[in-house]
């Protein structure tokens, strides 16, 4: 088993583009960061990303709407950003809520200012930076992904879908598996739906799994030497978890991305990269 070091990736990617901020001579990037659900993980990784984009030189702005009950409202913010000359780019933290329609969320942001790259007509400059990761750690390890067998399991339908078509292009035969409140079933539910999940898993070269279920990913869901990448975060009192059983699965697999340190310093690095890239975008248009 070889351990992918995301965050020795992620700080090669960071230094670039503090590097290019730097040129700027006093210019800055604006991001916008919208929460509005109560999820522990979202809280956790909008304050990762607040505190890394002060590091390479990127002003965030944090809208808190975790109480917000109204689709309209939210809508309203987002509408109020696209407006805001000062914000190159804007971001939803997701999951939302299965009250919002998500898709008609992502949609009201202006496509020109996704930060995130799950709009249906982002340019083409900008890649979701979950999805840039994955490519990158494939890239890392030298995986070529045509005709390789790749399981996603998800909860957010914009990154199943994403991903599934963003694989399919690279030859991948891609396999998404929804697992939604996996906590709140009962025995009898929970073990089918495990069942179900063991009988694609187990046939997949790579395993994605983006749950935020903490060690729900054991060994005996996993093909021998598989390469396991891990999105899930969550934290349990102070220690962060992923959706992996580090211990149960290492001996198991072939490459895995620990948590922490493995996808997500490069998510964060990756999504500062498109706020960077719509900043001088906009600039070169004289904007």
């Amino acid at each position: 088993m070889k351990i992918i070091d995301g965050k020795k990736i992620a700080e090669t990617i960071k230094d670039g583009i503090a590097q290019e901020i730097f040129s700027l001579n006093g210019a800055r990037p604006n991001l916008a960061i919208i929460l509005a659900n109560n999820r522990p993980d979202s809280k956790l990784y909008v304050t990762l990303k607040e505190k890394e984009a002060k590091k390479v030189g990127i002003d965030t702005h944090l809208y808190r709407l975790e109480d917000c009950v109204s689709e309209n409202e939210l809508l309203g913010v987002i509408d109020f950003l696209n407006a805001d000359e000062l914000i190159d780019g804007i971001l939803v933290q997701l999951p939302l809520d299965k009250t919002f329609n998500t898709d008609k969320i992502i949609a009201a942001i202006n496509p020109e200012k996704d930060a995130d790259g799950f709009h249906p007509q982002h340019p083409s400059h900008i890649m979701s930076p979950v999805l840039a990761a994955i490519l990158k750690i494939a890239d890392d390890i030298k995986l070529d992904l045509a005709g390789k067998k790749v399981c996603v399991l998800y909860n957010s339908e914009v990154f199943g879908q994403s991903l599934q078509k963003l694989l399919s292009s690279k030859g991948a035969i891609v396999s998404i598996v929804p697992v939604g409140n996996f906590d709140s079933l009962d025995e009898t539910a929970s073990q089918k739906k495990y069942e179900d999940i063991k009988a694609v898993s187990t046939e997949a070269d790579v395993l994605i799994s983006a749950l935020g279920l903490p060690k729900f990913i054991k060994s005996d869901l996993i093909k021998p030497e598989a390469v396991v990448i891990d999105v899930g975060i969550t934290q349990v009192g102070d220690k962060v978890l992923g959706d992996v059983d580090f211990e149960d699965v290492k001996d198991k697999a072939g490459y895995i991305t620990p948590v922490p340190g493995g996808i997500g310093p490069m998510t964060i690095a990756l999504l500062f990269r498109n706020v960077l890239e719509i900043y001088k975008k906009k600039k070169a248009l004289g904007k």
